[in-house]
């Protein structure tokens, strides 16, 4: 997966987020019965995010699959490449939480807004564990393990959608702006996650301030 900015074919049309509350991270209804890729996906997805991925073993994900060890490996080759492929896979629903969707005709400074406060519903259920990118970037040592190049690509389209709305609210620099709402974006998921989070009337002031700091309207 290569970085890229963020654009509008990056999202997925699946309505993701009504309601955040009572539904598991990566739900995605699907028209057909999925096949046995696609439960496996599933399958570790939820157990990744859940439960980490040095606790889960292929043995678990294959059982909640109903997909026998064989099949796994013949489809994925290995564990590192079923945690790269089912972060790729959900990684555009995670994105989906937070951003308006692509024909949100608000001003910039009101979706960015709009991305904090999802944040800050996501944060506060009970089912919360974190952002699946960062906690993968984290559990993984390897940089160069191809589950952290897809997380940090993902994280790098959030950054590309900051800096679009950014420079379209006549930001005075585009970039820095992006780099400094990323930052505290996902300071913002740390805090949540060791449970010292902001409540979300100070993350939105912290965030006004910014935008105001660089005049974006």
């Amino acid at each position: 997966m290569e970085t890229e900015r963020f654009t509008p074919e990056h999202r997925t049309p699946i309505c993701f987020l009504a309601p955040l509350s009572g539904r598991k991270l990566f739900a995605m209804p699907r028209a057909t019965t999925p096949t046995p890729r696609e439960r496996l996906i599933d399958a570790a997805a939820d157990l990744f995010y859940e439960q980490g991925i040095g606790a889960v073993g292929v043995d678990l994900v294959s059982k909640a699959a109903g997909v026998s060890k064989r099949t796994l490996y013949l489809v994925f080759g290995s564990k590192d490449q079923l945690v790269a492929q089912s972060l790729d896979a959900k990684g555009a629903a995670v994105l989906d939480i937070y951003l308006p969707a692509p024909d949100d005709a608000a001003p910039p400074r009101q979706q960015i807004l709009a991305v904090f406060g999802r944040l800050g519903e996501w944060t506060a259920l009970e089912t919360y564990r974190g952002c699946p990118f960062i906690n993968t970037a984290t559990e993984l040592a390897d940089r160069a393990h191809p589950a952290r190049r897809v997380a940090r690509d993902y994280k790098l389209q959030l950054r590309g959608y900051f800096e679009q709305q950014a420079a379209r609210g006549g930001a005075e620099d585009p970039g820095r702006l992006a780099a400094q709402l990323l930052a505290f974006f996902d300071g913002a998921i740390v805090q949540a996650v060791m449970g010292t989070a902001l409540d979300s009337g100070a993350i939105q002031a912290a965030v006004q301030a910014l935008l105001d700091a660089q005049g974006v309207g």
